[in-house]
């Protein structure tokens, strides 16, 4: 089995990237400038040791329409691995029975010090339909000094980095086997696994602002953050909220997106 790090996540956003930037930017984080890819998408990074949170988005007078951005699920619904080498990622999961797409190459713009500069990537998608909770790819940086820039990575919030993605299955044993094929991931970052019934009594009454489908990513999990600066920020949002000693998790109904903090 071969080793895997997380790259970063994706809440889709469908034609409503606007709010979710407001949203977070309240929340305490520093969201990038907008990108625009060359496939038509758009997005806001929020930029973090190891992972990071991308938002995604169409433009509604967009002249690329990204279908596959509108036919996939509103809310975090990418985990993307980091590789080195997307070409030889393609084939272990190949290897693995995996169905996965010729590596595609894409860029978009960015603005560093008024200069535009072009972040590049390689990706290695999977076939849709084999992880029913959401898009499965990798990503190699070809740029990454045009991603990880100091300047988007001291959140006001305190946020250091991402944990966790929780998976909500009805057969998490049989989910969390599926999902062993893509890595064997390292420190610093794990997949959690639990059925409908476990995430309602991990987060009570927030777990009604999750997806209902039989299976989906249900939460992610950041590190280092600080939880009464959280708090008081989601409830200024008026954004359902639970509030404990060691940690605070909020929903996010529009995005059908739950976030879990820890200290």
């Amino acid at each position: 089995m071969t080793t895997a790090a997380l790259d970063h996540l994706v809440i889709n956003t469908h034609y409503d990237i606007d709010a979710a930037q407001a949203q977070l930017e309240a929340l305490g984080f520093i969201v990038t400038p907008r990108g625009y890819h060359t496939l038509g998408s758009v997005n806001h990074l929020v930029v973090l040791a190891g992972g990071y949170l991308e938002l995604i988005g169409q433009p509604r007078q967009g002249k690329i329409v990204r279908q596959e951005i509108l036919d996939s699920p509103l809310g975090i619904d990418g985990l993307v691995y980091a590789v080195d080498d997307a070409q030889h990622c393609h084939d272990a999961w190949r290897a693995q029975g995996l169905q996965a797409q010729p590596v595609q190459f894409f860029s978009r713009p960015v603005d560093i010090d008024g200069q535009a500069q072009d972040a590049s990537f390689s990706t290695v998608r999977l076939v849709p339909g084999q992880f029913a909770a959401g898009r499965v790819y990798a990503c190699h940086h070809l740029t990454p000094e045009l991603v990880w820039r100091p300047e988007w990575m001291g959140h006001p919030n305190g946020v250091q980095g991402i944990a966790s993605l929780l998976v909500v299955s009805a057969d998490p044993g049989q989910a969390a086997a599926s999902y062993a094929r893509l890595g064997q991931l390292g420190a610093g970052f794990a997949l959690e696994f639990t059925d409908p019934a476990g995430l309602a009594e991990r987060f009570g009454e927030l777990a009604r602002h999750a997806p209902t489908r039989p299976e989906f990513f249900g939460a992610i999990g950041f590190v280092g953050a600080d939880l009464k600066a959280i708090a008081e920020n989601a409830r200024q949002l008026g954004l359902p909220l639970l509030q404990e000693p060691q940690r605070v998790v909020l929903a996010l109904p529009q995005f059908q997106s739950l976030l879990e903090f820890s200290a």
